[in-house]
């Protein structure tokens, strides 16, 4: 499936293309990504491939610059796809996008080679990712090519100090600068040619230049050929920068006589572990939250037995189940999941529920009450947040049940030998997606005694095993019937 986009921003400029090889079952999240990259200031060209044999049709015909990638796909995974991608030799950045894996699942696809990896309920990283990959991509690229010419001319050996990102300096036994690469122009502001001559720790922080020097200078007398120093270091702009340093002692070294000095601003980078911090005590709060939305019990209903339970595998998550009486004293189940994580999550989820109930009391028609829901939320969850709900409604008397579903996970009822008998499917789009989204009713379904109906999220399906096997829902319905009589 290809796809192209191609439309100006504010003020009539053309965004930046983007060629994208999305390697995914679902069009409407393959849609759903393309539309957040757009929206980041993109025009996407993108083909969707499900399939080993069509990704590898893809590699072959066209040079893409990104490949967003589901991690379990029905004849396909991300670690396949990765494997193919390496096969082929081509040096494309490689994300994974999945609706829920575990950390050591991830974990283990970045040690095989994977860039990054983003949940596909907090979407809000994407942009960035990619935009952050393109960048390391253009680096390789550039190294790869100057390597290359550095074994035909000792002249590419400056090409590739000019071209790193990192400061490359050459100080003598007193921290006097001989020589440093035109990266300091860029981190610090400073041009190479100004800081020629002039002491190295000069711009250091006053709270760590003394400290800085003393590590120097016993990193030179400890005997050592290779030390490391760390401290903060002032632009021209008046910007704080951490510099974390590596130095390599090479005084007696007849061609360099002096100490080489690879200092990389590791700024952002701190920043980012900080923010992880704060985050931790944003998931504490929200998981406080998220409980105290559950129901505490599950409604009695005559010939029917009702459960409900939810264990997040990670500090809080966005799934949620209520039960609702509608506006005609029937029982409504409701199941659903917030995109995203922490607190913001939590209070639309504690939103979500309120609205449900409320509309749920003067009304009995399920696709209706998803419609005001979407209608009522739209304005709250913003562009990279979405809700998606499954309610089913049973009529105990008629022994039947109908069911509407806001783009979410398919649940299913099973009859009393354990088969699929219903699979209760999407019927519309997730809330917040479309302002003006239909949510179509489904037909009544027989329920017979032995059913057992099943409500879900894509958690249970998309947990790993430790070898890094998705559970899947084929052993999620083995599971339940083994269980059914316990």
């Amino acid at each position: 499936m290809k796809g192209m986009t191609d439309q100006p921003v504010a003020g009539g400029s053309v965004k930046r293309p983007l060629r994208v090889l999305v390697v995914e079952d679902s069009e409407f999240d393959a849609r759903m990504l393309v539309g957040l990259l757009q929206a980041g200031g993109f025009s996407p060209e993108y083909e969707r491939v499900e399939t080993a044999f069509a990704m590898r049709t893809a590699l072959a015909q066209t040079t893409w610059q990104v490949i967003l990638a589901d991690y379990n796909l029905p004849e396909f995974n991300a670690p396949e796809a990765l494997e193919l991608l390496q096969e082929s030799q081509l040096d494309i950045p490689f994300i994974i996008v999945s609706g829920g894996i575990g950390e050591d699942t991830a974990v283990a696809a970045m040690k095989l080679g994977a860039h990054d990896y983003l949940m596909k309920g907090n979407l809000a990283r994407l942009v960035p990712a990619v935009e952050r990959e393109l960048r390391d991509a253009s680096v390789r690229a550039s190294r790869r090519q100057t390597v290359k010419d550095l074994r035909e001319s000792e002249l590419r050996h400056r090409s590739l100090i000019e071209n790193t990102s990192d400061i490359i300096a050459v100080l003598d036994s007193k921290g006097m600068i001989q020589f440093v690469s035109p990266a300091c122009k860029r981190v610090l502001g400073k041009s190479a040619e100004s800081m020629v001559e002039t002491d190295w720790f000069a711009l250091a922080h006053d709270q760590d230049r003394e400290r800085l020097r003393a590590e120097f200078s016993e990193g030179l007398e400890g005997g050592g050929k290779q030390f490391v120093i760390k401290g903060r270091f002032f632009g021209v702009d008046g910007s704080e920068h951490v510099m974390d340093a590596t130095a390599v002692n090479l005084l007696a070294d007849e061609a360099i006589a002096g100490v080489v000095v690879n200092a990389r601003d590791i700024t952002e980078r701190l920043k980012e572990q900080a923010v992880v911090l704060e985050s931790e005590e944003q998931f504490r709060v929200a998981r406080e939250i998220q409980q105290h939305l559950f129901p505490r019990s599950a409604p009695k209903l005559e010939g029917f037995d009702i459960a409900g339970a939810s264990r997040p595998a990670a500090a809080t998550g966005g799934d949620y189940f209520d039960y609702l009486t509608t506006a005609d004293n029937q029982l409504a189940l409701a199941i659903g999941d917030v995109s995203g994580h922490g607190v913001g999550p939590a209070l639309l989820m504690a939103e979500t529920r309120a609205y449900l109930r409320i509309l749920a009391r003067n009304r009995n028609d399920l696709s209706l009450i998803l419609k005001r829901a979407n209608t009522m939320l739209g304005e709250d969850v913003g562009k990279e947040r979405f809700v998606t709900m499954l309610l089913a409604k049973i009529d105990p008397q008629s022994r039947t049940l109908v069911h509407a579903s806001a783009g979410h996970t398919p649940a299913f009822v099973l009859d009393s030998a354990g088969n699929i008998k219903y699979e209760l499917k999407r019927t519309g789009m997730p809330l917040g997606v479309m302002p003006d989204a239909e949510y179509n009713l489904s037909r009544s379904m027989a329920l017979a005694k032995g059913d057992v109906v099943l409500l879900l999220t894509d958690g249970l399906e998309e947990t790993t095993s430790p070898e890094g096997e998705l559970f899947g829902s084929r052993r999620l319905i083995e599971a339940v019937n083994d269980l059914r009589d316990v």
